[in-house]
């Protein structure tokens, strides 16, 4: 959590240098090398002692679907979505750090990841658990902080 403390506005940047960034349908996420535009800028809201929420330039808030990315595969859909009473967490990632990165736990125990290789895989974002130690490794993001909360200091 102390790596998001100060920040009200972040761009998350995969270990392969691409950043997550909201679809303009308003409903998916890929990865792109650019990340100067406000696609690539999340909002960071505290939900509870350990738990974080992204909302995306859209309004939607970064999810963990249910939802198979591809039938017969581990990884599941990462979806942009409206915030509604009814959700089970699957919009709160817990942030785990690892050194000055982090790694984004939903609430089912599974952490976001940025997928490359061929299509359909290139560029998509899925959540699940890493076995092996490699890809462990993948599911490490650099945290960009965009804007910061203001500073309050007694006597202001």
């Amino acid at each position: 959590m102390q790596l998001f403390r100060k920040a009200k506005k972040i761009r998350l940047r995969s270990v392969k240098d691409k950043y997550l960034v909201a679809d303009d349908d308003e409903e998916t996420v890929f990865q792109d090398r650019d990340g100067s535009s406000e696609k690539a800028e999340w909002v960071v809201y505290t939900a509870g002692k350990n738990h974080i929420r992204f909302k995306s330039c859209y309004g939607k808030y970064l999810m963990a679907s249910n939802t198979p990315f591809l039938q017969g595969v581990k990884g599941k859909k990462v979806i942009q979505t409206e915030l509604k009473p009814d959700l089970d967490g699957s919009v709160n990632w817990e942030p785990v750090r690892d050194g000055f990165q982090v790694r984004l736990k939903t609430h089912t125990g599974s952490f976001l990841r940025p997928n490359g290789g061929v299509p359909p895989w290139r560029n998509t974002i899925t959540h699940d658990t890493p076995r092996r130690s490699k890809t462990r490794e993948k599911v490490l993001w650099d945290i960009e902080t965009v804007e910061s909360l203001p500073s309050y200091q007694k006597g202001d």
